[in-house]
C-alpha cells in the first residue's frame, strides 16, 4: 500500500517514470519486431508493408511532438501522460483486432500519437520541471538505466507470450498490462507542475529558432540519430555478411542495449569534471571509429565484438545529454516546447536513415553504409564540439 505521503515524493516519482518507461518502449515500440512473422502470415503482408506500419509510428510522434511539448509546459505532464497511456493500451487492444495492413496502419498512426504523449520526451519535460540541474542528471539517469533494459524485458516477453497464446491474444494480454500499469502509475506519480503563467515561452522559443547553437544542436543529435538507428535496423544483417553465424550476430547486436545503460553511466559520472557537450562529442566520435573500423576487423570474432562494444557505449548518450543541454542553455520554462522542435525532425531522421542506408547497402554495398555511419557521427560530435565553443564564447562576454 502507498501512502500520500510517497505518493507525493520525487523518489516515487522517478520509480514510476522508469517502470512506465520501461513498459511503454517494450510494449508500444519493441513488441512490433516479435510480431511481424505471425502477423505476415495472418495478414498476407510482406515484411517490408508491416515495417512501414512501425515507421508510420515513429514519424506520427515526431510530427505530434511539437504540440505535446507546448501543452506540457502549460499544463505538465499529469493529464497528458495518464491520457495518453490510456490511449497506447487502447490502440495495442484494437492493434489485437486488426484484418488488413490498412487497418494496421491506421493503427500504428495512434500508436505513435500515444508515444509521443508517454514517452521520453514527455518524461524527460516532466523531470526537468520538477528538479533543479544539481538533481536532474542522476534523476534522468535513473530513468533511462531501467527503462534502458526495455528491449531485453519485452522482446523475451513477447516472443513467450506469442508462442504460448499466438499473436491475437498477446497483444490483448500486453495491452491489459500496460494499462494497469501506466495509468495509475502516471495518474497518481506524476506532478502537474508547469510554467509560471506569465512566462513569455513563444518568444523563448523563436529566440531559440534564431540562434546558430540550437541549430549546431539539432544538426548534432539529427545525425547521430540517424547513424543509430542505421545500426539497430542492418547490424545483424550486415555481421552475418561478414561471415557470422545468424545466433551470434543477433547476440551481439543485442549488446547494445546494455552498454547503452553502461555508456549513461560513464556520461554523468563524468559530468562532475567536464561539460555534457564535450563528454558527448567523445561519445559519438567513438562510434564513428567504430563504424569505421567494423569492415576492417568485423571480420573476426574479436573485431566484431569490439566494434559493436564501442559503437554500443554511444548509443544511448543522446537520451540523456540533449534534455541536459538544451535545459542547461535555455532554462526549463519553454523546455518541452524546445525539446518538441528538435525531436520532429530528429525523428523523421530515425524513420528514414535506414531506409536510406538499406539502399545504399544494396547499390555500394555495406562499407559504403559505415562509411556514411562514421560520416553521420562524425558530424554529430564536430556540431557539439562548435556549439560547447559558442557557449564558452557566450560565457566570456
Amino acid at each position: 500500500m502507498v501512502a500520500p505521503s510517497d505518493v507525493k515524493s520525487p523518489a516515487f516519482m522517478i520509480s514510476a517514470l522508469a517502470i512506465t518507461q520501461t513498459a511503454g518502449y517494450g510494449v508500444l515500440y519493441y513488441a512490433f519486431s516479435v510480431f511481424i512473422p505471425p502477423m505476415s502470415r495472418d495478414l498476407h503482408a510482406s515484411v517490408a508493408q508491416l515495417t512501414g506500419a512501425i515507421a508510420l509510428a515513429v514519424l506520427v510522434s515526431g510530427v505530434v511532438a511539437p504540440v505535446v511539448g507546448r501543452w506540457l509546459d502549460r499544463h505538465g505532464g499529469r493529464a497528458l501522460m495518464t491520457v495518453g497511456s490510456a490511449l497506447g493500451a487502447a490502440a495495442v487492444l484494437a492493434w489485437s483486432q486488426v484484418r488488413s495492413v490498412a487497418q494496421l496502419y491506421l493503427v500504428c498512426g495512434v500508436l505513435g500519437a500515444a508515444s509521443a504523449m508517454v514517452l521520453y520526451e514527455a518524461a524527460f519535460a516532466v523531470i526537468v520541471a520538477w528538479f533543479d540541474a544539481a538533481r536532474r542528471a542522476r534523476a534522468l539517469l535513473a530513468v533511462t538505466v531501467v527503462a534502458g533494459f526495455a528491449s531485453s524485458i519485452f522482446l523475451p516477453l513477447t516472443g513467450f507470450l506469442v508462442d504460448r497464446f499466438g499473436w491475437r491474444q498477446a497483444l490483448v494480454i500486453l495491452a491489459a498490462g500496460y494499462a494497469l500499469t501506466a495509468v495509475p502509475l502516471h495518474a497518481l506519480a506524476v506532478r502537474g507542475r508547469s510554467a509560471p503563467p506569465h512566462a513569455d515561452r513563444a518568444e523563448i522559443v523563436g529566440a531559440a529558432l534564431r540562434e546558430r547553437p540550437f541549430w549546431l544542436l539539432a544538426v548534432a543529435f539529427l545525425a547521430q540519430t540517424g547513424a543509430v538507428a542505421v545500426m539497430g535496423v542492418l547490424l545483424v544483417t550486415y555481421l552475418i555478411t561478414l561471415g557470422h553465424p545468424p545466433v551470434f550476430a543477433a547476440g551481439v547486436a543485442g549488446l547494445l542495449g546494455v552498454l547503452s545503460v553502461t555508456g549513461r553511466l560513464v556520461t554523468t559520472g563524468l559530468q562532475a569534471r567536464w561539460r555534457v557537450a564535450l563528454i558527448t562529442a567523445v561519445m559519438f566520435g567513438l562510434q564513428g571509429l567504430a563504424a569505421v573500423l567494423l569492415p576492417v576487423v568485423g571480420r573476426s570474432l574479436p573485431g566484431a565484438v569490439a566494434a559493436v562494444v564501442l559503437f554500443g557505449l554511444g548509443f544511448g548518450v543522446a537520451t540523456i545529454a540533449r534534455p541536459a543541454l538544451v535545459a542547461d542553455r535555455y532554462g526549463t520554462t519553454a523546455y518541452a516546447s524546445l525539446s518538441g522542435a528538435l525531436t520532429l525532425p530528429i525523428t523523421v531522421a530515425k524513420a528514414i536513415a535506414p531506409l536510406v542506408a538499406a539502399g545504399i547497402a544494396q547499390f555500394a554495398g555495406y562499407p559504403a553504409v559505415m562509411g556514411a555511419v562514421a560520416a553521420a557521427c562524425a558530424l554529430g560530435a564536430l556540431s557539439l564540439v562548435a556549439y560547447d565553443r559558442s557557449r564558452s564564447a557566450a560565457c566570456r562576454r
